[in-house]
């Protein structure tokens, strides 16, 4: 089933996340829900909040843009993280309206902890493109949104066109 995507400026995407007890039924169909959605949307990644639940729990496939699916379901990640810094150039995301980008800086590697929908323990190591998705994903979970990690004048001249926007979209 699709999901709807919540977007900016809803304040639910500002709440941190409460961790996923036990995996259930209920959250193996809403990972696969999940999945469907952010592959409809189309999107790389796609965190518990941005489809309105509270809970620690993403999805990702960063292969996703290209003809292969490997898709991903983690609960309650942890990131370490390393390497260096660069700048994600034009990053996106599903729930930041009028398909705003920008450059973020995140870090070349990170070090994954977390479960899969079995229970399993998951370790490894990401590093460039898949590292930068996991942060933009895990960072929904703590209520960021990668427009947080944009400049102050730049985040003041998209929350200006997100006010016009909004109103012209009530006017409608």
């Amino acid at each position: 089933m699709i999901l709807d995507i919540v977007t900016y400026p809803d304040p639910r995407l500002k709440e941190v996340c409460e961790p996923v007890g036990e995996v259930t039924d209920e959250i193996r169909q809403f990972a696969a829900d999940m999945l469907e959605t952010m592959y409809e949307a189309p999107g790389v990644g796609l965190a518990a909040p941005q489809v309105g639940r509270n809970i620690r729990m993403l999805v990702m496939d960063p292969t996703a843009q290209k003809d292969e699916r490997n898709p991903r379901v983690l609960i309650n990640p942890v990131l370490t993280l390393s390497g260096e810094e660069v700048v994600s150039e034009q990053e996106g995301c599903l729930s930041v309206p009028m398909n705003y980008r920008a450059d973020v800086k995140r870090m070349s590697k990170v070090h994954l902890s977390a479960r899969d929908l079995d229970g399993n323990a998951i370790e490894e190591d990401l590093e460039e493109f898949p590292a930068i998705v996991m942060q933009h994903e895990y960072d929904h979970l703590d209520g960021v949104l990668f427009i947080d990690r944009i400049s102050r004048l730049r985040r003041s001249l998209y929350d200006s066109k997100v006010k016009k926007w909004l109103k012209k979209k009530t006017a409608e």
